[in-house]
């Protein structure tokens, strides 16, 4: 394989039909660091063809592989990317910005998804047995793969977000054709590579990398997609399902989140409980930049304690050490894209206009050897004294920007924290064990943590309310996502209804 041969199809690499590439921006300093290929509707179109032969092929196609053999692959795959990780690591750093750390956690959470689902189908019967309530009946419930399946993931975390779909979709006995962001595709075309050093026939993996508006929409809309999935903005996604609809394919969408992060007084009650509550309201807030779908973007914080927690989050907050994800002692590195800079830059313009106040960032930092000049980086910024009117408060905003608001009684915190159009995630911070339980069971989001933020586990689902998607990831839900549900009623002895009389 070339570097403008990234585009799998039945087995082979190949270039873009039109023999289109494009360069791949390190966001550390805007320079190219690799070509690929460049695929379009007819690349589409191929991919799509090959994954219909290797779904509908007869006896040796992949959905009727054994389970155990499928659950094995699946094993090896996961050695695959423990004997990688390094590589791997490095590579998700240089073509998402993210720190080589961050980078290295990505592989192993990857390598755990694949262990899960394998397990989890290894584990399975032969079906739901259903009592008919006759012993001349057998009765039983199967899952069947669903088919072929549009994986179309997103740029920030490449790897882990391709790994959620590709995995469950294999064990499910499903083929598929992944497109990954076509700004970060690379650590996806090396996933592609180690499913075929673990013996996946040909056809049942293939890979398009190219833009959202020419090969997402052609999946999105390919009669012969049976399945799409696709984890993204809201704007796109919503035009993912509009394209899918009029063949009626399944649909999963993960499409973001504005997430609120309720910090008690009582929290706070001891000086080890209030570094704690800061430093994960830290970690929400500023992982990878802030873009992370379940970023705790909106801090909510009790009335009584919210000067002397901002003051202490915005000061460790500036002490945030920016730069190359590939250097020494840097905690965060830049943000993807020139587009995604600008981005954040106009939501803290707008949100200042509307009366925020800035307790840190704000800005573009000074360059340092660490970090290029002409690298995508942003200071960690929080915003003061905001209300659900503003724009940033509302918006997913994608970057190192952190909203505070305040509270003064319990529904009070609640009503905020809902008040939100998304419903991913949330987290509520309290000594009181009580009051947890109640917030948690009141919280409009899909997870919610409870003096923690950030944890997932790949056997609990993931996914949101309202206009954070539809579908799960991860779980046994995860994996009902790629399967469809089969009755298979028998009759052991069979004789005449005498329904009608003639």
């Amino acid at each position: 394989m070339s570097d403008r041969e990234t585009i799998h199809v039945a087995g082979e690499w190949r270039p873009a039909v039109s023999g289109a590439t494009r360069e791949i921006l390190d966001p550390a300093d805007a320079l190219p660091f690799a070509v690929v290929a460049e695929g379009d509707e007819k690349d589409t179109d191929l991919a799509v063809a090959a994954a219909h032969r290797a779904f509908d092929g007869g006896q040796g196609a992949w959905p009727r592989t054994p389970v155990a053999e499928r659950a094995a692959l699946l094993r090896r795959v996961a050695d695959l990317l423990v004997r990688d990780r390094e590589a791997l690591g490095l590579l998700e750093s240089r073509d998402a910005g993210k720190t080589v750390e961050e980078g290295r956690v990505d592989i192993d959470c990857v390598a755990d998804a694949f262990r899960y689902f394998a397990d989890l189908v290894a584990g399975e019967g032969a079906g739901r047995v259903v009592d008919a309530g006759s012993p001349d009946i057998h009765s039983v419930v199967v899952h069947e793969p669903v088919g072929v399946c549009a994986l179309i993931t997103p740029w920030n975390y490449p790897l882990l977000q391709a790994s959620w779909k590709i995995a469950p979709a294999l064990a499910a006995g499903n083929t598929f054709v992944v497109k990954p962001s076509e700004i970060t595709p690379m650590t996806t075309i090396a996933l592609i590579d180690l499913l075929v050093e673990a013996g996946l026939p040909a056809g049942v993996a293939n890979i398009v990398t190219g833009p959202g508006h020419t090969v997402g929409a052609r999946l999105a809309e390919h009669p012969d997609v049976d399945l799409v999935s696709f984890t993204g903005g809201l704007v796109s996604g919503t035009k993912v399902a509009a394209a899918a609809a009029p063949t009626v394919k399944k649909v999963a969408l993960e499409l973001g989140g504005k997430n609120p992060n309720v910090v008690f007084a009582d929290a706070c009650a001891t000086d080890e409980a209030f570094d704690t509550a800061v430093d994960q309201a830290l970690n929400a807030a500023f992982i990878h930049s802030g873009q992370v779908c379940s970023a705790g973007a909106r801090l909510i914080v009790e009335e009584s304690v919210r000067e002397r927690f901002v003051a202490e989050l915005a000061r460790r907050a500036s002490r945030i050490r920016l730069g190359r994800g590939t250097a020494d002692g840097v905690e965060c590195g830049p943000l993807v894209s020139e587009q995604q800079r600008a981005k954040v830059e106009s939501y803290v313009a707008s949100a200042l206009a509307e009366g925020a106040v800035p307790r840190c960032g704000g800005k573009r930092p000074e360059p340092a050897p660490e970090r290029p000049a002409n690298g995508y980086f942003y200071e960690p910024t929080v915003l003061d004294q905001c209300h659900r009117e503003m724009r940033v408060v509302r918006e997913e905003v994608f970057g190192p920007v952190l909203t505070v608001e305040t509270f003064r009684t319990e529904d009070e915190a609640v009503a905020l924290a809902n008040d939100t159009e998304y419903g991913l995630a949330g987290a509520v911070w309290t000594a009181d064990a009580g009051r947890a339980r109640r917030v948690a069971g009141r919280l409009r989001h899909g997870t919610v943590w409870i003096n923690d933020f950030h944890p997932y586990l790949p056997q609990a689902e993931w996914g949101g309310f309202g206009k954070s998607g539809v579908g799960r990831e991860l779980g046994p839900a995860g994996l009902a996502e790629y399967r469809e549900t089969k009755h298979i009623y028998q009759n052991l002895a069979p004789k005449p209804v005498r329904w009608f009389a003639g």
